[in-house]
């Protein structure tokens, strides 16, 4: 895989070689971070179900100040720890929590300004996940929570979230998530 933008575009990253990790393909890749443009940069982002890591190293790449990776299968997570070492990145701007999503949510302290979460189609909707998140104060009006998904699948936004835009790509859909009352 190779990171498209910012400081550390077009550096290569080799992703875990593990059963159930699907790296976010190049182009959808691409057109998220267009999407979200100056939205990066200095923002604290949380890349929930972090898998190969590039998301979160392309958000280091185009200004994110921290990223806290969440993922669950310890030589993934050891992965992605040695990649952040690989590309020099300053200690406390790539942070690695080796833990189910479900648990490091309960040790994350503090809003982020993007959330990333990318589970495995199988799950469908993390719902308790969304919710959780709202509830301890992780996000609030002011976040922008990105939902990777199948596009066979239905990711309708549970309260208190609403869909703010989607773009489909394929067979991936990512679905821009806020807090907050549909406006009028």
């Amino acid at each position: 895989m190779r990171l498209t933008g910012g400081t550390l575009g077009g550096r290569r990253i080799a992703g875990p070689r593990s059963p159930g990790v699907r790296p976010t393909p190049g182009r959808v890749k691409e057109a998220l971070f267009s999407i979200l443009g100056s939205r990066t940069v200095d923002a604290r982002v949380l890349d929930l179900y972090a898998g190969s890591g590039a998301i979160g190293f392309e958000a280091l790449s185009r200004g994110a100040r921290e990223v806290v990776f969440v993922e669950g299968q310890p030589r993934v997570a050891a992965r992605i720890s040695a990649l952040a070492a690989e590309l020099g990145l300053e200690r406390g701007r790539a942070r690695v929590v080796n833990a189910r999503v479900e648990r490091a949510l309960e040790r994350l302290e503090s809003r982020f300004d993007i959330v990333f979460a990318d589970p495995p189609y199988a799950l469908g909707l993390p719902e308790r996940v969304l919710l959780r998140l709202h509830e301890r104060g992780l996000v609030d009006e002011r976040s922008l929570v990105v939902y990777e998904h199948s596009s066979r699948a239905d990711a309708a936004a549970p309260a208190p979230y609403r869909l703010q835009r989607d773009a489909a790509y394929g067979e991936v859909v990512l679905a821009f998530l806020v807090l907050g009352q549909e406006q009028a």
